[in-house]
């Protein structure tokens, strides 16, 4: 499995971004994928999960209503749209595979794919 993220950048307060994650290898070891984020001195933390063939989402409550996770089956690629930034979005930006169907991605450390960071820094 290879997951290919870009995407990041700088961006001001209120700003938007989109992170695009290319994928490639075994569909049945991705049937679930995710986006997560570390930002300096904190914990990696799951961001937004989909199902990969039924659309199926989940939302960390810290950027419900902010971003949108979305693939695009054809491309294998998968998104996070990100909309009213903040300061505290700062963070290296992961993308991630799972062969597991929970979108919760609960207890699944030892079998996630990743894929590189890209960094996202908002500024005020």
């Amino acid at each position: 499995v290879q997951l290919q993220a870009s995407g990041g950048g700088l961006v001001y307060t209120g700003g938007s971004l989109r992170l695009s994650c290319a994928a490639s290898g075994p569909s049945w070891r991705m049937l679930t994928r995710a986006w997560f984020r570390q930002a300096p001195g904190k914990e990696r933390e799951l961001l937004a999960s989909i199902r990969w063939t039924t659309g199926n989402t989940f939302y960390a409550n810290s950027v419900k209503g902010r971003f949108t996770i979305s693939r695009k089956n054809a491309k294998n690629t998968m998104y996070l749209q990100m909309n009213s930034l903040k300061p505290e979005d700062t963070a290296v930006y992961y993308c991630a595979a799972d062969p597991s169907l929970d979108v919760t991605m609960t207890g699944r450390e030892a079998t996630i794919y990743w894929g590189q960071g890209t960094q996202v820094t908002v500024s005020s």
